[in-house]
């Protein structure tokens, strides 16, 4: 019945009363990012007839990509996706849409203290044995305590209450012993949620890294979350997922009010249009129900939520060159890059995978990209070649052919990016209402994942959970198949990440102080440093 009103009422007999232009349909999605597309094409699968309404002037959210001659393609947000991320993988190859791996054949570059060191694998290496007992505690120690939280909720671990009261810089206060630790710990979580330490609830950031496979998985380009990229861009999968809906998919259709006090539940747009829909799921960031207008109010938690889970805070940022002078030197592309002035913390090569067009990816993150958000795109751009030129030993870094960066912060329906943060003492309190329908109302959008969140994948996971939801509601589904696994990928096989005996089993820096004593740890401490000096392995931690 509503899918022959939609028909009828979408095509030329609009009804028009108090200037407002009425569509009757029977299911309403805002927000045509991954995860709007990815609960439409569920829905229409499964015979139904939504309708998305998207703010802006395109599909794909927080995925972004440009096209023009400097660059052939860019994408200017989310595009990265590895082994475990199967959702995205099966969509994009149903539009054959192809992978290709990031180059990491050459060497990695740490740079730290003003000096450069070539490293094979996803961590720099560390020859202090102090700072090497730290480090590896400090990985062993989140991904232990992340297998203490359940993906589904988080706010249901046994430590769940002690952990959301600290942040992670008080987590890293306890578990790091030095310096070096502390300042690459740091850097983990910028690099990886866009946010500072002290900004986070350890609870949350510790779910983050689990229910993305952990520390390794995470952070690694070669089986790990930064693995491969899509050939043409990530926004292929969202247009061609649009095209295939058609007229469903209504662009510049920002949505103000949500009335759900009739039959139906009443969506506004800011073109003056109202759609009616008998359900809806709000495919956008927490935050972003702030810009909507609710009849009646939303829950107190649910209202309490979204005014506490902020935006992360990235600028993207390519630097394009006449050729890869950094291969031709050894190193693959990526730096890790700790240096506090430093504009740029982590780079990847964004070459094409023909080896045309050769480019540099770097995030300016966190509080760097809120303090350099002031200089001109222009400055951005010299400050970037100047770190270049120092980290690969360079001058050829200093000229640029091309660059291109997007500033995340100031995108009005995103409102940052990479995903939403949780501070301290938000998971426990509202954590439960994050997935919980208001009525009529679903909610979606790739922080409501649990797999991959933040990510695309989560994105996809969180749209198809929402869509089966109401099926589930409609009695088409039973409610043991709402949450469904993913079959891997046969064409990007995840592998396992192996620890060594000695990586598994080495003492804190803590608990050999204990076992030790300390006067005998400092005596052997003191003469390990002396080896290292000599042996000039000190210096790089």
């Amino acid at each position: 019945m509503f899918s022959a009103a939609l028909s009828h009422h979408c095509g030329c007999n609009r009804i028009l009363e108090n200037r407002l232009i009425f569509f009757f349909i029977f299911f309403c999605i805002l927000h045509s990012q991954f995860t709007g597309l990815s609960a439409a094409k569920l829905l229409v699968e499964s015979g139904l007839n939504p309708v998305l309404l998207e703010a802006r002037n395109r599909v794909g959210g927080r995925t972004y990509t440009v096209q023009n001659k400097e660059t052939k393609w860019v994408d200017l947000g989310g595009a990265y996706i590895g082994p475990t991320q199967n959702r995205i993988l099966r969509i994009a190859k149903q539009y054959g849409v192809k992978t290709y791996k990031v180059n990491e054949e050459e060497s990695l570059v740490h740079y730290v203290k003003g000096k450069s060191y070539a490293f094979k694998g996803p961590f720099p290496p560390v020859w202090n044995p102090l700072a090497y007992l730290d480090y590896n505690n400090l990985w062993r120690t989140m991904d232990k305590m992340g297998m203490e939280i359940p993906k589904e909720a988080p706010w249901r671990a046994p430590h769940a209450e002690e952990w959301d009261k600290m942040t992670m810089h008080q987590l890293f206060d306890q578990i790091c012993w030095t310096r070096a630790a502390h300042r690459f710990a740091t850097l983990f979580v910028n690099v990886n949620v866009t946010s500072e330490p002290h900004e986070v609830s350890a609870l949350w950031f510790l779910w983050y890294i689990k229910q993305c496979g952990g520390t390794m998985r995470i952070f690694s380009t070669t089986n790990g979350g930064q693995e491969r990229k899509f050939a043409g861009g990530a926004s292929q999968i969202s247009e061609a997922m649009a095209k295939e809906l058609g007229d469903r998919v209504k662009l510049g259709r920002a949505v103000y009010g949500i009335d759900q006090t009739g039959d139906l539940v009443e969506v506004k747009t800011v073109n003056e249009e109202i759609y009616k829909a008998k359900y809806v799921i709000l495919a956008i960031p927490p935050g972003l129900n702030l810009k909507i207008h609710f009849n009646p109010e939303l829950p107190p938690l649910r209202n309490q939520l979204i005014h506490r889970v902020p935006m992360g805070s990235v600028i993207k940022c390519m630097v394009y060159y006449k050729e890869n002078f950094w291969r031709k030197k050894g190193y693959c592309g990526s730096m890790v890059i700790e240096e506090e002035e430093a504009p740029i913390s982590l780079t990847l090569d964004d070459t094409k995978p023909d080896g045309s067009v050769p480019a540099i990816m770097g995030f300016i993150l966190a509080r760097k990209s809120r303090k350099l958000a002031g200089l001109t795109k222009e400055e951005r751009k010299r400050r970037i070649c100047e770190i270049y030129a120092r980290v690969l030993g360079s001058e050829e870094a200093l000229d640029p052919v091309h660059y291109e960066e997007k500033n995340w912060c100031e995108e009005e329906y995103s409102g940052g990016c990479y995903t939403a943060c949780f501070p301290p003492g938000i998971m426990t309190q509202y954590g439960r209402v994050l997935r919980e329908p208001v009525g009529r109302l679903y909610f979606a959008g790739t922080e409501t994942a649990t797999e991959w969140s933040g990510y695309m994948e989560g994105a996809v996971q969180a749209g198809e959970r929402a869509s089966r939801e109401i099926l589930c509601a409609m009695g088409k589904l039973h409610a043991s198949q709402i949450w469904q696994p993913e079959p891997e990928s046969l064409d990007v096989l995840a592998q396992p990440f192996v620890t060594t005996f000695w990586e598994r089993n080495l003492p804190s820096v803590g608990g050999l102080l204990k076992f030790m004593g300390v006067s005998s740890f400092l005596a052997l401490a003191t003469a390990a440093g002396v080896v290292a000096y000599k042996k000039g392995l000190l210096p790089q931690s």
